[in-house]
């Protein structure tokens, strides 16, 4: 395995990582953004005020996006298992 192969296949990691996990984290921070804006409005500081939602919004994404966040991984893993024999040999 050379040097570019293992390049290769940490770059395809890392763009499959932040895929997945980027439309949660940008939900959670639109989330988090909104409800710091109405704290400061209000002058509520409850920090459970801005904790809960994002949670929520979480959990919620997760359910929306899981199938495809969860084809994402399985073609990834499956493209890692099938050249194991490239990296490993």
């Amino acid at each position: 395995m050379n040097a570019e192969a293992v390049i290769s296949l940490a770059q395809n990691g890392v763009f499959t990582t932040l895929t997945v996990a980027g439309p949660l984290l940008l939900l959670a921070l639109g989330v988090g953004l909104a409800v710091s804006i109405f704290q400061a409005t209000t002058q509520i500081q409850e920090q459970t005020l801005a904790f809960i939602p994002k949670i929520v919004a979480v959990l919620v994404g997760v359910v929306v996006m899981g199938p495809w966040m969860l084809s994402r991984l399985i073609s990834y893993s499956t493209e890692i298992f099938q050249n194991l024999t490239r990296f490993v040999g």
